[in-house]
């Protein structure tokens, strides 16, 4: 599979793209000819939700890749946050369990012990460095799309996120770098302009709480259609 990457760039945080081109046969069918691009059922909490300030949102500022949203269509989401060794501070885990729960009022999630099968994964790492880019950043959040193959034989397209997190950080930053970071896991691929809301593009001095724009942005993001989640059309391979 050939790989390419894309950064977007803000202070204090790096979200880094992995894109893959997709290889389902030779030759290769194009993507809208074999998997359709439809709208998911909004979850229940989302279905459920209602924003009674008013507040509006940031969809305008949301990407959406090729494959469509970046969301998820089964529930409850599989997360996997790394334990620290004994002699490692367990403040980072209890700090970064914190932020991912305020997460699980607005979409279900489920805890994994095995990163192997988790959809998320959160580690206690700096960031990885790329070829001609020194610059190191403080969190960092990719994903991958892939076909996956069902029990029943059929194929479906699905998507992984994996967010590393630096051991550097502390206290509330570290719980707003994972805020942060898993929103954009949940599928809010971009950032909002507005400081009071969790995905602003920069590290403030007092990180806000999950604001009602964020989740009017997240139910809009989770209203669109996407190819992910859909089964691959057999007969086109």
């Amino acid at each position: 599979m050939r790989v390419s990457y894309r950064r977007l760039l803000f202070v204090g945080l790096t979200v880094a793209v992995v894109s893959f081109s997709l290889i389902l046969s030779q030759p290769t069918p194009a993507l809208e000819d074999v998997i359709p691009v439809k709208a998911h059922p909004l979850p229940m909490p989302l279905a459920e939700w209602q924003d009674q300030t008013q507040s509006g949102d940031y969809f305008d500022q949301i990407e959406a890749p090729k494959v469509g949203h970046l969301i998820w269509s089964e529930f409850p989401i599989q997360v996997y946050i790394e334990k620290p060794a004994p002699n490692q501070a367990l403040s980072w885990y209890r700090d970064v369990l914190s932020a991912v729960e305020e997460w699980n009022n607005y979409l279900p999630l489920h805890l994994v012990e095995d990163s192997n099968l988790a959809n998320i994964q959160i580690f206690r790492r700096r960031p990885p460095l790329e070829p001609g880019n020194l610059r190191a950043s403080s969190a960092e959040t990719r994903y991958q799309v892939f076909v996956h193959q069902l029990e029943d034989g059929t194929q479906m397209l699905s998507h992984r996120f994996i967010i590393w997190l630096s051991p550097t950080q502390t206290g509330k930053y570290i719980t707003s770098a994972a805020r942060h970071e898993f929103g954009h896991a949940l599928g809010i691929w971009g950032h909002s302009p507005t400081q009071t809301d969790v995905m602003y593009f920069a590290q403030v001095r007092e990180p806000p709480p999950i604001s009602p724009r964020d989740i009017n942005t997240l139910k809009r993001i989770y209203s669109q259609p996407t190819r992910l989640g859909w089964r691959v059309a057999s007969k086109n391979i």
